[in-house]
């Protein structure tokens, strides 16, 4: 499936996204990120995903700065804040350009619309603004984060445009099957976030045992496992030894077994709320 760090699926609009990235949520103190940005680009990662409401956009945008890569190598992500994307179409525009600013950037390789937030039902006129973001070259790709299929059809019926991504919790305790199966019968390419489970990855020992006969950690087992399913990376760490083994996934091969335990461990438990009933802004 994937041969090497720098691997990339093509997206549905045709674009290219690597397979494997960085997530810096919740990592807001200015050092400690650019250090694993930087930890992150030395071990060959080329995607880096942030997001507004993480309130560190600039501090990546200062480590690729500082980094001395060309921005054209490199794949960010940033997402749209909820209370922006309630405010409509207006606020949307207007936060796209306010992310790229804080990143001293001219255009993001894929922009999200975070979370539905269905109590408001501000999202299809939200994913308009992003179609249009898209066609002034703001956002290379655009896509969404947390959303269920029902809301992944509100936005198409409104507008005619599939999304490209979206980002989801997935992880062995939420393997989200169903979404998956209907996201590629789109072509909608799943990402998932919190793929390692909040760190709760020792409580299985189903994970240590393959993980031990593979010469592997229970972690790149579980990443591994991702990405033989097809679905997009963005382990979150800040820790130079872990960024690097995160990343350390392209020597080896989980059998179909392996891949069928790892599926029983669901457990349908989500870390963060149910997309229908979030409303935090």
């Amino acid at each position: 499936m994937t041969k090497n760090l720098k691997s990339t699926t093509r997206l549905n609009d045709g674009h290219l996204m690597p397979w494997l990235g960085l997530g810096v949520w919740k990592v807001e103190d200015r050092k400690t990120l650019i250090q694993a940005v930087q930890t992150a680009l030395d071990t060959g990662y080329i995607s880096l995903d942030t997001a507004a409401a993480y309130q560190n956009e600039a501090f990546v945008g200062e480590a690729i700065k500082s980094s001395g890569i060309a921005r054209e190598k490199l794949f960010v992500t940033t997402k749209l804040w909820n209370r922006n994307q309630i405010k409509g179409y207006d606020a949307t525009i207007k936060a796209c350009k306010e992310s790229l600013q804080k990143m001293q950037m001219d255009y993001v390789d894929l922009y999200l619309i975070h979370w539905p937030v269905p109590s408001k039902d501000m999202y299809p006129e939200a994913w308009q603004a992003l179609v249009d973001l898209q066609k002034q070259g703001l956002a290379r790709s655009i896509g969404v984060s947390n959303f269920h299929p029902h809301h992944i059809e509100k936005i198409i019926e409104t507008t005619g445009v599939v999304p490209a991504v979206n980002q989801v919790e997935l992880h062995p305790w939420l393997n989200q099957k169903d979404l998956i199966t209907y996201c590629r019968d789109k072509a909608i390419q799943i990402e998932a976030y919190s793929p390692l489970m909040g760190g709760h990855l020792s409580e299985e020992p189903a994970l240590a045992a393959i993980a031990e006969r593979c010469g592997k950690t229970p972690a790149q087992v579980v990443l591994r496992w991702h990405l033989q399913n097809e679905v997009v990376i963005i382990p979150k760490s800040v820790h130079d030894h872990r960024i690097r083994e995160n990343a350390d996934l392209f020597d080896f091969e989980l059998t179909t077994e392996d891949l069928q335990a790892i599926d029983l461990l669901n457990r349908d438990h989500r870390f963060l709320p149910d997309p229908d009933h979030m409303a935090f802004y």
